[in-house]
């Protein structure tokens, strides 16, 4: 371990936490993320049985999720620094399994739009209280490392999502294999894309109550810790918000530091690129290539592959050379230039999904190193409050992206300009990410403590 005050203690205590906090925390990322963009594989059967849900209806329900979500980001994160993670995000996990699952009863457009705006509300805070909680048992120094592992889940669920749900697609569907027509009859009255929203909604609840059990607020509340163990990790911790105590602000103040702003809008504009290939890539690999279903769903999961090596690389480099900036940026950089040339590769299906596997990897690889920025300038609830806001209108892009492909491919009859529109703000958004005033994690460390700064602001 890398700890700025190693001690045989404080590194068994590392080790636990790893074991025993990361494994769940993952798991409830996969449920979380598959819950949330399912319906990029669903609407493959779905809009068969409801014509209604033409690319503009899904595009824009699947974005008014993050609607839903930006209202309750930031009390959602301040609550888990002031009141209880585990509490909170049972409540989260079991609320949003409900209404993941009742997707399954939608008939309308407008009925769509309401189940996934309740969705977001149910969902909101998960992940920036994640983050805060982290913060919670990892040193700052181990804490990219810790985010890395974490948000690979995302690139998993991405695997596991469309492997799993393509085993129920095809319930209540007729194929032609070989030249002859295979009718797949409903389970339970309930066609294959209805299963697909139970099937992932039901595990939410089962796991949200798990967290309740098994995930301890802070070192001090885990019984597999010895006494000795959780003294070491909380003094570490407390001694890097010794270090912080320049950082410290009142929340307000937080929300409206420049940085935390700018920061804000460059994950909009990042997660408008992301969420526009994620739920609309199977349609896009369908409509181009006329593929089957069952070919569809296979390549949809191989941008995930270089993601995760990314993010673990990313995590890890980070962490070993103490910078964030670069490591938040360059990701982003490849990534938008492999979105322009997905857009104007035609004819060519391994060199289309090459570039949507390197353009994937560049919009995810990046958050390790980008989650860990405010932490450098901010503490406390005031960094809660701050990552609350900077997930809260970011993920606003969530709903920009999928409704400007969707609406964009029915005005223009091709997702080209959405793809190279969305490969623009990611752009923008590595310049300004790159542009911000962040030193090294060790720099900062010898100057004035791992988060300090002179004048309190954490420049130099």
């Amino acid at each position: 371990m890398s700890t700025a005050a190693s001690s045989p203690a404080l590194d068994s205590a590392l080790r636990k936490a790893y074991f025993r906090l990361m494994p769940l925390l993952f798991l409830c990322y996969v449920i979380a993320y598959v819950d949330r963009t399912n319906v990029a594989i669903a609407k493959l059967t779905m809009a068969k049985d409801l014509p209604a849900f033409t690319n503009d209806v899904i595009g824009f329900g699947a974005g008014i999720f993050f609607l839903g979500y930006f209202l309750l980001e930031i009390p959602g994160s301040i609550i888990v620094e002031r009141w209880s993670a585990r509490k909170w995000i049972c409540r989260i996990m079991v609320t949003w399994g409900i209404c993941a699952a009742l997707t399954a009863l939608v008939k309308t457009p407008l009925q769509f739009y309401a189940v996934r705006f309740l969705l977001g509300l149910a969902e909101a805070g998960f992940f920036p209280g994640i983050i805060v909680y982290l913060t919670h048992w990892f040193p700052a120094k181990e804490r990219a490392r810790a985010l890395s592992i974490f948000l690979v889940a995302s690139p998993i669920a991405m695997i596991v999502g469309p492997a799993l749900s393509r085993l129920l697609l095809p319930i209540g569907t007729e194929q032609v294999i070989d030249g002859v027509a295979v009718t797949h009859p409903r389970w339970l009255g309930l066609a294959g894309w209805q299963l697909i929203y139970i099937g992932w909604g039901i595990p939410a609840v089962v796991i949200g109550l798990l967290v309740l059990k098994l995930m301890p607020d802070r070192p001090h509340d885990a019984a597999w810790l010895v006494p000795e163990e959780a003294e070491a990790l909380e003094n570490q911790l407390a001694a890097d918000a010794k270090r912080q105590k320049a950082a410290h602000m009142p929340v307000w103040q937080a929300l409206s530091n420049p940085r935390v702003l700018l920061l804000a809008l460059a994950y909009f504009g990042i997660v408008t690129a992301n969420y526009g290939i994620e739920f609309f890539l199977p349609s896009i690999l369908e409509a181009t290539y006329d593929l089957k279903l069952e070919d569809v769903t296979v390549l949809v999961m191989l941008p995930s592959l270089l993601v995760i090596v990314g993010q673990i690389f990313v995590g890890w480099n980070s962490d070993r050379t103490g910078e964030r900036r670069w490591h938040a940026s360059l990701p982003v950089f490849v990534g938008a230039a492999a979105l322009v040339a997905a857009a104007l590769v035609r004819g060519n299906l391994p060199l289309t999904v090459a570039c949507f596997v390197v353009a994937a990897a560049g919009m995810k690889a990046y958050m390790p190193a980008f989650w860990a920025l405010p932490n450098l300038f901010l503490a406390s609830t005031a960094a809660a409050g701050s990552v609350g806001l900077i997930n809260s209108i970011g993920n606003l892009g969530g709903f920009l992206g999928p409704t400007l492909l969707g609406t964009l491919q029915k005005t223009t009859g091709s997702f080209t300009l959405g793809l190279l529109i969305t490969a623009l703000t990611a752009t923008l958004s590595a310049c300004l990410i790159a542009s911000l005033p962040f030193a090294t994690l060790a720099r900062r460390d010898e100057v004035v403590g791992l988060h300090g700064a002179p004048g309190g602001d954490g420049t130099h």
